[in-house]
């Protein structure tokens, strides 16, 4: 006879919970999240690209503690823009301008099926520099976060968050502005993803066939069931 039994996704995640702007991790480790914009060095002079080398280098050369440099492509749904021209197109008296805003959308429609539209986001990963009460594990070393973050390690173990947070920010804040300052350099503006914006960012990741764009709009606490526990079926 079929049983169901809940199970929680969290058991087989990294993350403990996201809380003050911060990622806990399940072995006390806290990691701060930046986002950053681009810059297309193909279309900078020879000095320009000379200069961003050399204030890149002088940014990794500066650095005492790990990063993470993340490259997300996530591809667009545009449906929702093609309806709105075509709500506009449905709006227009003149003949010529009407023809010009079919045109128009004609040739995105059939630049899409082409070929896949992508938005590209840009990340830096900070961890703290290590777990905090928490025994650590024998082999670990300074990039152990990225296995974290990606799953690759199953824990669980107690994690008080408050004291974590309260050690981990004193550390985090320096290197964040460290950072910050080194960017701003380049000519790239980061900012820290806040809580709201950071579960959406880890809900995108866990859930890539949820509909593009959608924005959470309730608490954090809130999702902890409706995202994490599924119920399954067991025979």
């Amino acid at each position: 006879m079929s049983q169901k039994v809940n199970y929680s996704t969290q058991d087989h995640l990294d993350i403990e919970t996201i809380t003050d702007d911060l990622v806990v991790l399940k072995n006390g480790g806290v990691t701060l999240v930046l986002k950053t914009t681009a810059v297309n060095f193909d279309l900078l002079s020879e000095i320009e690209q000379d200069a961003i080398i050399a204030a890149f280098s002088a940014l990794l050369n500066s650095l005492s503690f790990p990063i993470q440099v993340i490259l997300r492509s996530k591809r667009l749904d545009i449906t929702n823009y093609i309806e709105k021209v075509k709500a506009v197109e449905s709006k227009i008296k003149d003949p010529l301008l009407r023809i010009q805003a079919q045109s128009y959308r004609k040739f995105v429609q059939d630049l899409i099926q082409r070929n896949e539209v992508l938005d590209k986001s840009f990340y830096v990963a900070i961890p703290s520099g290590g777990t905090v009460d928490v025994p650590r594990q024998q082999g670990g070393g300074p990039f152990d976060f990225i296995s974290l973050l990606t799953g690759s390690r199953n824990k669980r173990m107690t994690v008080n968050v408050p004291h974590v947070i309260k050690n981990a920010t004193a550390e985090l804040y320096p290197k964040r502005d460290n950072i910050v300052k080194e960017f701003a350099r380049i000519g790239i503006k980061t900012r820290q993803l806040n809580t709201q914006e950071l579960v959406e960012l880890f809900f995108d990741i866990y859930n890539p066939s949820s509909v593009h764009e959608q924005r959470i709009k309730a608490r954090v606490d809130d999702f902890k069931v409706a995202i994490v526990e599924p119920a399954i079926l067991e025979e």
